[in-house]
């Protein structure tokens, strides 16, 4: 078996907590081949589609994680498997790269997730389809119809529409001094939409993720603790990582999205939730594999790893 992973430069991630590191040691304890390409790898002609790509062996070692052998000239269509890994932001050259990959899916390859549906959920606005299960919400790009909805909560956060990690996610009451200018630059002058949801005083108790795994949740979340004097439960941005088993609400919510995640193909989705609400649905290259792993020790890419098996279409 051949698996590729489309992901940011190996060496620049951070092998304790990288959840494509976990997925490539999973395929090697499968004795799969391994392979490695960016976004800028990729090329086509009227024959086919390409990447420049390297096969990679990885270890569980801190300090000697990976080794790349120079790159070659592979057909997408070379591959059973190809992991869509690239972080955000959700730019044009990554939804260029989705369409790459869609004529991979055209040839039999097993995309994860499936490159339509990557450009279908925007991570913000997918939440939009289940209305029963998020907070109260605004998108546009309109500041004064957006400092309206902000007074009507008293306290909001608001966040751009391609961003991840907790970067340009602001929390505001009317009156803050920061406000006008924050949403002139995230709106671009009112050009831009962004989202606006009501504060969640839930977030004291983390921002839980949820890794749903071909619909089925994990048992455990991590609940994300934001740092003393910071509101977001991002761990880029500081916040604490504690597991804990998933409630009764979060197996509800799960179950509320799961047929449309099966539907779309979207086999590896990290559910956001903070208290008893959905917050943001990921799906362009969610985290957390590692952290719930140490703590509850588990294989969550072995789990993984069988669901792709089981899609794995035979090929002449």
């Amino acid at each position: 078996m051949k698996i590729a992973v489309l992901m940011d430069d190996i060496v620049n991630i951070n092998p304790k907590k990288d959840a494509s590191l976990a997925m490539m040691l999973e395929a090697t304890r499968r004795e799969w081949e391994v392979y490695t390409f960016d976004t800028t790898d990729l090329f086509a002609d009227e024959d086919g589609v390409y990447a420049h790509a390297s096969q990679t062996t990885v270890a569980d070692n801190l300090e000697h994680w990976f080794e790349k052998q120079p790159s070659q000239i592979m057909a997408l269509s070379a591959f059973d498997v190809i992991l869509m890994r690239k972080d955000p932001p959700f730019d044009m050259d990554y939804i260029y790269a989705t369409y790459f990959l869609e004529q991979a899916e055209k040839q039999g390859v097993l995309v994860v997730n499936k490159s339509q549906s990557l450009r279908d959920a925007n991570e913000k606005l997918f939440t939009l389809n289940f209305p029963h299960c998020i907070p109260k919400t605004l998108v546009s790009s309109n500041q004064a119809q957006i400092k309206t909805f902000i007074e009507a909560q008293r306290t909001a956060v608001v966040k751009p529409l391609d961003g991840m990690g907790g970067r340009d996610i602001f929390k505001f009451e009317i009156g803050d001094s920061e406000i006008d200018t924050t949403l002139k630059r995230l709106t671009n002058n009112n050009k831009r939409p962004i989202m606006v949801q009501e504060f969640l005083p839930e977030i004291v108790k983390g921002d839980k993720r949820i890794l749903l795994i071909d619909g089925k949740p994990i048992d455990y979340a991590l609940a994300r603790i934001p740092a003393k004097g910071n509101f977001k439960g991002n761990l880029a941005a500081g916040a604490l990582g504690v597991g804990q088993p998933l409630s009764r609400r979060d197996y509800w919510l799960c179950e509320q999205i799961a047929p449309t995640l099966k539907a779309k193909g979207l086999m590896f989705v990290g559910l956001d939730v903070i208290g008893d609400t959905i917050t943001e649905i990921n799906v362009t290259s969610p985290t957390c594999i590692r952290e719930l792993d140490t703590q509850f020790n588990l294989n969550i890419a072995g789990v993984l790893f069988d669901a792709i098996e089981q899609k794995i279409k035979p090929r002449k």
